[in-house]
């Protein structure tokens, strides 16, 4: 249980307990719950989207598109923090750089803001902003639970199927202390809740993993490994990928 609460509460602003066992180990113990983390998210979406569609109509109060797509993004965003928009900013920030390796990661490691980052993540929030707009109930309320699931899946494969690309960090202790144990439990239980979700389910979970799969194959590349920040990049990019595939899904419904 520790394990678990340590994860939910490093990548949610969810807090359960104040004396956690933050210890290095812990932290690596929490990469298989990475997905059911996602789940907790998942169902506080349900909830909001449940009461956004189908329950302030009843009163005869009805979100335009555009404020149930503002709420839907505020809620995302502010649940976790903004802390995977962050990641996402300083990875966008050097991999768009077009530096060597060593200054990307310098780049990454500087608090400050460039083009490249602020850009990407006007970008990121126009299309998330835009696909939470589009979505129509009932297809909203199964990606609003899946969203948060699969990119953690695709995180907890980041963390710990490819290297840790600096000496020390942050994310280095969520690689160092998991392993492939972690990352089956992880695959099996998004894969078991893409299944039950049905057919959009499964090509979003398949597509999503083999997308952000192949992102992280290049930033490895490019950096000989991952880091924190990439982790969060990871998870943004996967919740973009993951309304895209449902927003356009529903096009053919």
């Amino acid at each position: 249980m520790n394990n678990f609460l340590v994860g939910l509460q490093f990548l949610t602003r969810i807090t359960v307990k104040k004396n956690l066992d933050w210890s290095e180990k812990a932290c690596g113990g929490s990469v298989k719950f990475f997905p059911l983390i996602g789940a907790v998210l998942g169902i506080v979406y349900v909830i909001a989207g449940y009461i956004i569609y189908f329950l302030l109509p009843q009163y005869d109060f009805h979100p335009s598109a555009h404020l149930t797509g503002f709420i839907l993004l505020a809620l995302n965003i502010f649940l976790t923090g903004a802390l995977h928009c962050d990641g996402f900013v300083d990875t966008m920030d050097g991999i768009l750089s077009g530096r060597t390796r060593e200054r990307i990661l310098e780049i990454m490691k500087d608090s400050r803001v460039g083009a490249h980052g602020a850009t990407a993540l006007i970008l990121l929030i126009i299309g998330k902003f835009c696909m939470f707009s589009d979505l129509e109930a009932q297809l909203a309320l199964t990606a609003l639970f899946l969203m948060p699931i699969i990119p953690r899946c695709c995180m907890s494969s980041a963390v710990i199927n490819f290297p840790y690309a600096r000496k020390e960090g942050l994310g280095k202790a969520f690689h160092e202390y998991s392993g492939s144990r972690d990352m089956l439990l992880a695959s099996f239980f998004t894969c078991l809740v893409s299944v039950l979700l049905g057919t959009i389910a499964i090509i979003a979970y398949i597509l999503t993993t083999l997308i952000m799969y192949g992102f992280n194959c290049y930033v490895s590349r490019l950096l000989g490994g991952l880091t924190g920040d990439v982790y969060g990049a990871t998870t943004e990019l996967g919740e973009f990928v993951v309304l895209f595939i449902f927003a356009i899904a529903q096009i053919f419904i």
